[in-house]
Parts: C-alpha cells; structure tokens; sequence
C-alpha cells in the first residue's frame, strides 16, 4: 500500500526513516526512483529530501544524463559520516577501540596493551581513555557517538553485565554496561566476545555470504561464536561457546607443539599459540620435526573440533586468533579431517578480520541499536547532529 504524507510528527518521521532507508538501499538513486522505494509520492520525496539535505543527512551525488536529452536528474546519497559509533573490545592483552561511520567504515582506531590481572576499575579507565583517543583521531567528540558497542570475554548477561570471566582478573561480576554508561555519555551495549567476532565474520569477512558458522578463536584462549541464521547464539544461560572454563581448554592437540618448542629451545617459555607459532616459522625454514609437530597439531585440533561440527552441522569454520596467520598450513588439515569423518563437511577458512574481528563485530552491534533511535528521532530534532 502506498504511503501518504500527513502533518504528524509520527507519520513525517516515519516517511523521513522510509526515505533515508531506499537511500541506503538503492546507493545514488533519482528522486524518483527513491519515491518509488519508498512507497512514497513525489511531491512527499521532494519536501523530505530538502529537508534532510539542510540537515547533513544526504548529499547530493553527481548527476549522470544516462544517454538522455537535456539536463540530468538529481542524485542523492546518504552521508555516512553523518555520524558515527564505537566498537570496543575488551581481551587478556588490552583494549581496542574502533569508531565508525554509518556505513561501519572504520575512520579511526586506538588501542593500549593491559595486563590480564589489571584490576577492573583501571581496566574500565583504560576503556575510556583508549575510545576518546580513538574519537578524538576521528574527529568526533566523544560525546557525540551515538552508540559504543563493547565486546568482552566473559559470560555476558542481558543488562550487559559480566557473570563470570576467567581470562580477566576481578571481572566477574562487574556490571559492565552500566559503568560505562555512567563513564560516557553515549550508549553502551555489550555482548561476548565470541558472539561479535563470528557476526563481524558474517558482515565483513570470511563468513560473508555463510549464515550457519563456526567461530574458532586459538590464542591465549580457546574461544567459540556461534551463528545459526545469520544470528549469533547466545545459549540458554548467554554462555553458548564459553570455553574459557573447560577443563580442556587449551586443547590436547597443543601438546605436539609445546613438546617441540620445549625440546629445540628449552630456555624460552611459550604459550600454547606461540609454541604453534614457533613451530609453524620453524617448519616454514625446512624444519622437518617442526613440519611434523605441527601438522600434528592441526589434526588434533580438527579431533577436537569433529565433536562440535558433527552435532552443529555448520556450513563454515572461521579459523580466528592470533594463528589464523598460519593459514593453509593449519585449514588444509582441519579440511581433511573434517572432510573424512563428517557427513557434510564445512569449509574452513581464516579469518579475514584478524585481530580486529571483535572490535568489528562491536561496531556492527553499535550500528544495529544506533540506526533505529537515530533514523526515528530525526523530525523531533533530538539525533546526533552530522558531523562537521
């Protein structure tokens, strides 16, 4: 059914979201071509587009005449820069945080290394320095974000609360989203770690495309995300992939790795990663028994994984952490075994995102409760003003 203007406050906020939504969709359209995706008449369209224009929330994109006699008509785009969220994320070795425009386009970013036994409220400072560096190098005050997704590692409850952490002294517990909402005048909203980094995939990265995925974190920690129809899952208790407890946390399969880098250079101590890493550069140098450990390491790691992807049935496995560096050399044995064993093997793949893909995926939560309250808010006047 078509849409028809109205005096309303409600209906013209209403017309302007429609509008700004075809926008979105359609990327540089004609006015009339955004009427016809919006549902709207032109006359409608037009006083709406003005409107959004003056305002900084459109502009207007070059014309192209399209091979047709006489003057071209006028294009629009959404400005994405109209203003601009925050992803953090919060892990054992510090803080990252990322600003973004509408559109997720990441303008800026800031990070600071942070002890895991750091207390929580030098960890929640820590929070707010790095993000209010990060906005400062984008130009946007801090106060001015219109949503700061943050992701943590940790059993996150719905008030964004931390039920239980064990990678994080002293942050069990914490009520993470509402000290940060009495820290920052913009909105928070928290979610696990795991969840974000496997919708980040989803968005942007290896898991584009892919709406049933697994989400494998190897580095100091063995952590998993789960995303069953494009939505990452939570679980019964919001502790769906929460490894961290496991008393197999670390995984059988590191000991191949940890026995080698321990018997060729014994005077260093590695974590379990570093030893795979030790192994894989070794291996890459011609090392045989470095080749061996390590291929047995990726084995046993698609052991543990064949217990989760046979019952799970994901179409994907997103290889993620500080050894998704080691790429083929570590897909290539997982794919194998999985191909052997399970009835309708995933591929697997690394992740594109890197050491980013929290942060990311708190940037797209960000956008997700941003969007609504911003594109509903514009005729009352009460958004975030674009920005300069």
């Amino acid at each position: 059914m078509r849409r028809t203007s109205g005096d309303g406050s409600f209906l013209r906020s209403l017309n302007e979201v429609a509008v700004l939504r075809a926008l979105r969709t359609a990327g540089t359209p004609t006015l009339a071509e955004v009427a016809r995706e919006a549902q709207l008449s032109r006359a409608t369209t037009e006083v709406i587009m003005e409107s959004l224009l003056r305002n900084g929330w459109v502009v207007e994109a070059e014309a192209v005449a399209g091979g047709q006699r006489g003057r071209p008509a006028r294009r629009y785009a959404f400005r994405a820069a109209a203003a601009h969220v925050a992803g953090v994320a919060i892990g054992g070795s510090g803080v990252t945080a990322l600003v973004a425009d509408l559109d997720g386009t990441v303008t800026a970013r800031a990070m600071e290394h942070l002890s895991p036994d750091l207390p929580s409220a030098d960890r929640l400072a820590a929070v707010v320095r790095v993000l209010e560096r990060a906005a400062d190098e984008a130009g946007v005050p801090a106060d001015r974000l219109a949503t700061v997704g943050v992701g943590t590692t940790g059993v996150i409850d719905k008030a964004g609360g931390v039920l239980k952490s064990v990678a994080l002294t002293d942050w069990s517990g914490i009520a993470l989203q509402a000290e940060l909402t009495a820290r920052l005048t913009a909105p928070v909203v928290v979610e696990n770690d795991m969840r974000l980094a496997v919708l980040a995939e989803h968005w942007r990265g290896a898991a584009t495309g892919h709406d049933n995925v697994m989400y494998l974190h190897t580095g100091r920690r063995i952590g998993l995300g789960l995303l069953f129809g494009g939505v990452p899952y939570r679980g019964s208790h919001a502790a769906a992939g929460e490894l961290g407890g496991h008393p197999n946390s670390r995984w059988v399969a590191f000991q191949h790795v940890m026995d080698y880098a321990m018997a060729v250079d014994p005077g260093e101590l590695r974590a379990p990663s570093q030893a795979a890493l030790f192994a894989m550069e070794r291996a890459a140098d011609g090392d045989d028994k470095a080749a061996a450990a390590f291929e047995a390491f990726a084995r046993g790691l698609a052991e543990g994984l064949v217990s989760l992807v046979t019952p799970l049935d994901p179409d994907l496995v997103v290889i993620g952490g500080s050894l998704a560096q080691t790429g083929e050399r570590l897909t290539e044995p997982i794919r194998a075994l999985l191909g052997e064993v399970c009835l309708y093997p995933p591929d697997v793949r690394v992740s594109e995102l890197g050491g980013d893909a929290v942060g990311v995926g708190a940037v797209r939560l960000a956008l997700d409760h941003a969007e609504p309250v911003l594109f509903a808010s514009l005729s009352s006047g009460t958004s975030a003003a674009p920005a300069a």
